[in-house]
């Protein structure tokens, strides 16, 4: 039955930046449809209640290693740490990000250097050490976050916008170089959605209104309409598909 392979149960799923916004929808989306779930972000206090909250919830097994993953060597072990509490890791979501807004003749080399080492190079390091375990096992799925900003470019964030541009090309990469391991490499690249990051442009009345004009569903998504997509690209329905950037972004770019 073909509802079956969308079933994840028996998997385990790692997702950064796991302890709020969409981080924590897609992992409580991946629990719904059975998998078991390792959070890591910095915020211990966040990771804490998001995991009871999916245990809770869902029945699963939700457990947070709290990490600073623009710390190259904090990877390993967190990766390592994982592997000891569940034996594998099955799906790898690579969503720990972070934005720094202003004009870009004012951006300093820290604002930028603060988004590139947590939106690409972290997402990157990470991969590379969930990758290695999933070489092993000849099988595996990496589902990285982009964004609408892969895409379409928007003032005020130049870095997140390069990152996000990364983030689309690298998921292009390690699918062609891994697929003959059994791994699947794809991307979610959501628009507007009502999360902390967007809480500027949600409170800026002649942005928000700007940004509602645009979608053509005339509203912000909410982070649980990413679920679907997330745990499609972890299971067994999507087996043929590697390599994809797949927008959800309410038909921003089909406009």
């Amino acid at each position: 039955m073909i509802l079956d392979d969308f079933r994840l149960d028996d998997r385990v799923a790692l997702v950064t930046g796991g302890g709020r916004g969409i981080g924590r929808a897609l992992a409580t989306g991946l629990a719904e449809a059975g998998a078991d779930i390792a959070l890591t972000a910095r915020s211990e206090e966040q990771l804490l209640r998001t995991a009871d909250e999916i245990a809770v919830a869902t029945g699963r097994r939700a457990v947070e290693f709290p990490a600073d993953l623009t710390d190259l060597a904090q990877i390993e072990p967190v990766v390592d740490a994982v592997l000891r509490e569940f034996g594998k890791i099955d799906i790898l979501v690579n969503n720990a990000g972070t934005i720094n807004r202003a004009p870009a003749l004012e951006y300093t080399p820290q604002m930028w250097d603060e988004v590139m080492a947590i939106n690409i190079r972290g997402a990157f390091f990470v991969a590379q050490a969930v990758g290695r375990h999933m070489v092993d096992r000849g099988r595996g799925r990496i589902i990285n976050i982009a964004s609408l900003l892969s895409a379409i470019g928007v003032p005020l964030i130049p870095a997140y916008t390069a990152s996000k541009g990364g983030i689309a090309q690298l998921t292009k990469s390690l699918a062609v170089e891994w697929a003959q391991h059994g791994i699947n490499v794809n991307a979610i690249a959501p628009g507007y959605f009502r999360t902390d990051n967007t809480q500027a442009l949600q409170d800026d009345p002649e942005r928000n209104r700007i940004i509602v004009e645009r979608v053509p569903f005339h509203r912000w998504g909410d982070v649980r309409e990413l679920q679907g997509t997330c745990v499609w690209l972890a299971s067994d329905a999507s087996s043929f598909v590697t390599g994809q950037v797949i927008f959800v972004d309410g038909g921003w770019t089909a406009t």
